[in-house]
């Protein structure tokens, strides 16, 4: 059995989904279900006693604690974080709370459950965190891409607590022995993505017919990783990975926001286009930028292909294509996600347009 923590959120949610379709090792996912956290991203394994759900919180320490003893688990893979920068600019405590204290009180039950295996399972045992490459800073447009040697620079709220996390993570390896992983990350893209991210936001408001809102100018530069392609590195960094080592997963798929927007327009053109025959396109807008947008991330992920011979299935094309037409074929899910809480988040953060 492994644990996964946050596994009902976005990423979470395809992990254990992807694992329990090539696989029959039971998973034991402990979720919080905050906003972002959603059950219904889970529907399809109701029923299945490969999977057990716990609702509970990874600050916690008795349920971890307890869950660990009973489950006894040969791994656990940490998605369990708040994770949307706009969010830790209104209020970043729960963002400490989550990232950091919850962090370390994961490590600390792990240890405890980690130090009380015998010698083999001890050897065999693996903790993986899962973070961001936000934690290194911002780019400027001629830097070379994040290794996993570049300096950590957070510069919101957001990244600083997963950077706090993950200096964690590291020193409970050097100094207690516990047998650690860690993967940094580029922006993910996919099915059951929270609709206040750039892309599924993009489709929901197409759709809806509302304004498409544009930060300043547009050019700020990710890296897009399809997010079952990250689930199969995950899942080679936890069959293969070298302990106490950090790999960085891309998708080697660097645009500006307002390209994958046009994008986005696009396929929806395409794939299901406006009565009146107009482009979506004809809905950016663009708004006042957010304090401190990161310019440009990029991720080197050269190591985890030299290393453990991975990388990314799907170029962008491919992915975004899957993504529009999941959206389009699951409006079910994505009215039930959009809550009042959620409306009311959308409208605070967007209103106001660019001087």
């Amino acid at each position: 059995m492994i644990l996964v923590t946050g596994g009902a959120g976005f990423i979470g949610a395809n992990f254990v989904l992807d694992w329990l379709a090539q696989s029959d090792e039971p998973v034991l996912n402990l979720d919080k279900l905050t906003y972002a956290g959603n059950r219904e991203n889970l529907a399809s394994l109701e029923g299945d006693a490969r999977h057990l759900f716990v609702h509970g919180d990874i600050g916690d320490s008795a349920l971890v604690a307890d869950l660990l003893a009973r489950h006894q688990p040969r791994a656990v893979i940490n998605f369990a974080a708040e994770s949307h920068v706009d969010r830790s600019i209104h209020g970043p405590e729960a963002f400490i709370q989550t990232n950091v204290v919850g962090t370390l009180r994961l490590l600390e039950a792990v240890r405890a459950y980690w130090g009380g295996l015998n010698a083999d399972a001890q050897s065999a045992f693996r903790f993986l965190h899962v973070s961001t490459d936000e934690v290194y800073g911002s780019l400027a447009p001629s830097d070379p891409a994040f290794t996993e040697d570049h300096v950590f620079e957070p510069n919101s709220p957001y990244s600083a607590s997963k950077a706090a996390s993950d200096h964690l993570v590291r020193a409970w390896h050097h100094t207690y022995g516990l047998p650690v992983l860690t993967t940094n990350c580029s922006n993910n893209y996919g099915p059951y993505h929270f609709p206040e991210k750039l892309i599924p936001l993009m489709i929901v408001n197409a759709l809806a017919g509302k304004p498409l809102p544009i930060y300043g100018d547009g050019q700020q530069v990710r890296d897009w990783l399809y997010v079952k392609d990250h689930c199969s590195a995950i899942r080679r960094v936890l069959e293969a990975g070298r302990v106490g080592e950090t790999y960085n997963v891309g998708g080697w798929n660097e645009k500006p926001n307002l390209d994958i927007v046009h994008t986005v327009c696009g396929l929806l053109d395409e794939l299901r286009p406006r009565a009146d025959g107009q482009s979506y396109s004809g809905q950016i807008t663009y708004v006042k930028d957010r304090p401190g947008h990161d310019r440009r991330y990029a991720i080197d992920a050269r190591k985890l292909e030299r290393e453990l011979g991975w990388k990314p299935a799907e170029t962008f094309d491919t992915g975004i294509r899957k993504t529009v037409e999941w959206y389009l074929a699951n409006p079910e899910w994505v009215a039930h996600v959009q809550s009042g809480a959620y409306r009311d988040w959308v409208q605070t953060q967007y209103t106001g347009a660019a001087a």
